[in-house]
């Protein structure tokens, strides 16, 4: 049975940083194109950023400059640093893992930037 599991959300203050993590098990995702989403009370979920298998990256304009997403294959582990955060990314951000015959998605982690 394939999981994600994010890692890393919590309370932060204006202009701070997290990094959150998506730990996949029961099976190996370096083939897969992976990406982290949000959504926030009432909102329907928005794409933040995708990375492929082969390491290109994507971002939201709304997140480009302040966040980067990356992968370590090795561990199975997709991340997503986040700098310069502002209210308006309080959300509860997801993972998933996909191909062109199957997506995985994880929970969730709140993440909440208010002072």
């Amino acid at each position: 049975q394939v999981q994600l599991v994010e890692s890393g959300g919590g309370l932060v203050q204006p202009g701070g940083s997290l990094r959150l993590s998506c730990a996949a098990s029961g099976t190996i995702v370096s083939a897969y194109n992976m990406g982290w989403y949000h959504q926030a009370p009432g909102k329907q979920r928005e794409l933040v950023a995708t990375i492929t298998g082969g390491g290109s990256t994507n971002y939201a304009s709304s997140v480009k400059g302040r966040f980067t997403i990356s992968r370590d294959n090795a561990k199975n582990t997709l991340y997503l640093q986040m700098n310069s955060l502002k209210p308006e990314d309080t959300a509860v951000y997801v993972c998933n893992a996909r191909t062109a015959y199957v997506t995985y998605w994880g929970q969730g982690t709140q993440v909440t930037v208010s002072s």
